[in-house]
């Protein structure tokens, strides 16, 4: 996300047994926070916050914009927002103070949606947003150790209560498996050369400094690569990001519980902000999109037609205008659709086409899972 430092007071959550708290405290400046992509959000959700009492589950809450957006569009729609990290739920409950009796926050994992949903007695919800990847405020605290470009502590923890940092990893982890880290979830293809380079590094002293760390991995580079395609550091420290958090084994286990959850007519919003978030948002929307019957049969059989109708005709991007405006859109890939009945098919005499809706918004041409790149800078950021 980009460089802002929105300004916040120092109320804290307020939590109720059940683990979720109210925003409470008084409303005070946000400075010029951009959520990505905000208007296409609030025009895909909305058609699922109509009915007298909705409920939209923001599942990575951040800085609350998108929060606010839903609940100042829809005066009667209740807000469940999850963010794993402490410091979001605290600055985000100043933000949404005005709206406290609409918005329950909670401390937790966007994995951990059906417990927290438990909790709170609610068996489906109405629609939910994702919006993946590290937020702008993650980013501007040098001391989380996220950003390159800043020297700080290796930790990258979005939840800085729990779990390995990313000095243990990259202080503990054999070279065979740093470079697996690089290479899958960094798209590294040097990811051999700078795992053995930290390696023989750490032998000397341990590595504790991001600026350390991204020197390293420039100089393993070779010299002609770090010419183009951004900071050469970029990469690595995405991996070890996702590494440390987690990031793809908890989107993995998320998709499904969150489209469990969605009430027929419910609505599902996802922003990914490089290809291995958005083949796996892709895959799951997918999976469920298409009939489960035999293919030889003429007739949707009870039970097995799609679950899902898309709504995005492959991966929408943020029109050039858009990121003319707001950079941290460029690399944005969004996906979306609603739940429906999958018995409503099998009433026809055919098979039910679910095709997405068309939209003026750019597409992947194909939706072919053509190179992202690697990460979003520093100022690229969703929230």
């Amino acid at each position: 996300m980009g460089k802002h430092r929105a300004s916040h007071g120092s109320g804290t959550p307020e939590y109720n047994g059940a683990g979720v708290s109210r925003a409470s405290g008084r409303n005070v400046s946000r400075g010029e926070h951009t959520p990505v992509l905000l208007e296409r959000c609030l025009e895909l959700l909305s058609p699922a916050l109509q009915g007298q009492h909705p409920v939209h589950v923001d599942a990575t809450l951040g800085l609350g914009g998108h929060a606010e957006a839903v609940l100042a569009a829809h005066p009667s729609v209740t807000v469940v927002a999850l963010d794993r990290d402490p410091h979001a739920i605290e600055r985000s409950t100043q933000r949404l103070a005005p709206y406290a009796d609409r918005i329950m926050l909670a401390h937790a994992a966007y994995d951990d949606l059906p417990d927290v949903l438990d909790r709170l007695a609610l068996s489906t919800v109405d629609s939910i947003l994702f919006d993946l990847g590290v937020s702008s405020m993650q980013l501007d605290d040098a001391a989380r150790g996220f950003a390159y470009a800043q020297d700080a502590p290796l930790d990258m923890r979005m939840d800085p209560t729990r779990g390995v940092t990313a000095e243990e990893v990259v202080n503990s982890y054999p070279a065979a498996q740093l470079a697996r880290v690089l290479r899958v979830y960094g798209e590294e293809k040097f990811a051999t050369r700078i795992a053995a380079a930290i390696v023989r590094e750490r032998t000397r002293a341990p590595i504790t400094s991001s600026a350390r760390l991204a020197e390293l991995v420039r100089e393993s580079i070779p010299a002609p690569a770090r010419r183009t395609g951004g900071h050469p550091a970029k990469r690595s420290f995405q991996a070890l990001r996702i590494e440390v958090n987690g990031e793809l084994a908890s989107l993995e286990a998320a998709m499904p519980a969150a489209l469990d959850v969605l009430a027929v007519g419910g609505r599902v919003v996802v922003l990914a902000y490089h290809s291995l978030e958005d083949r796996m948002v892709k895959r799951a929307l997918a999976e469920r999109a298409r009939s489960t019957a035999p293919v030889d049969l003429p007739v949707e059989l009870p039970g097995t037609g799609p679950s899902l109708r898309l709504l995005t005709r492959g991966a929408e991007r943020a029109s050039e205008a858009e990121v003319a405006a707001n950079p941290r859109a460029a690399s944005v890939r969004l996906r979306a659709a609603e739940r429906i009945d999958p018995d409503a098919s099998a009433s026809g005499p055919t098979k039910a086409l679910h095709q997405p809706l068309a939209r003026g918004h750019r597409g992947s041409k194909g939706d072919r899972n053509t190179a992202y790149p690697a990460d979003r800078d520093i100022n690229d950021e969703g929230e």
